[in-house]
């Protein structure tokens, strides 16, 4: 009984799958929805390796937000991103970061069919300004807190829910900061996103 039971419960389960996708799939828009200006609201993680030489690698918890205004014909978006992301205690130390990043820059968006899935990739550029105890004396390879050059390269993809919403799966981008460092003032950041997209 309990063997018979257990396949029911099974094909229940396995029915009732089915008919979710099924639904999901009518109701998922057309990609043939006119592209609109986006607001992105995402939660943001940043694996950086600030101290030169091997890896020092720690993890940066934070969000972002990111506005899109296409450009005709509407495969091309205009970026602007602001984000801020921080750690405390790194390597079991009383060191502390919080980088803050302003990047604008281009965004490509492969239209695929009457898929609802949107992949995009982008290149932005900007300034990050980076703040705590990683960064102020007496660690000898910091000069304070200061603003310098960054930029960012990657891509993501989207899922379209409806025409004011989509999911942002993931974005997975290159980002690389220039904060002096005492060897080569250079820093390459994972910076890895995911939430909302409203369109207006």
């Amino acid at each position: 009984m309990r063997f018979r039971n257990k396949c029911k419960f099974a094909l229940l389960l396995a029915i009732a799958a089915v008919s979710t996708a099924k639904a999901v799939a009518q109701a998922a828009p057309a990609s043939d929805v006119p592209p609109r200006t986006e607001l992105a609201l995402d939660y943001t993680y940043v694996h950086t390796n600030a101290p030169p030489g091997g890896c020092g690698c720690f993890n940066l918890n934070g969000g972002s937000a990111t506005i899109a205004w296409p450009v005709r014909p509407g495969k091309y978006a205009i970026v602007a991103d602001l984000s801020i992301g921080g750690a405390g205690k790194i390597d079991n130390t009383n060191y502390s970061l919080t980088l803050g990043s302003f990047s604008v820059g281009g965004r490509y968006q492969l239209r695929t069919g009457r898929s609802s899935f949107h992949p995009f990739a982008q290149v932005l550029v900007g300034a990050t300004r980076a703040t705590g105890t990683l960064v102020l004396p007496p660690n000898p390879a910091a000069p304070g807190s200061n603003l310098e050059f960054s930029a960012i390269a990657g891509g993501g993809v989207d899922l379209r829910t409806s025409r004011r919403i989509s999911l942002r799966l993931v974005e997975a981008d290159y980002f690389v900061t220039t904060f002096a460092n005492g060897v080569n003032d250079h820093q390459n950041n994972l910076r890895l996103s995911s939430g909302l997209v409203i369109h207006f």
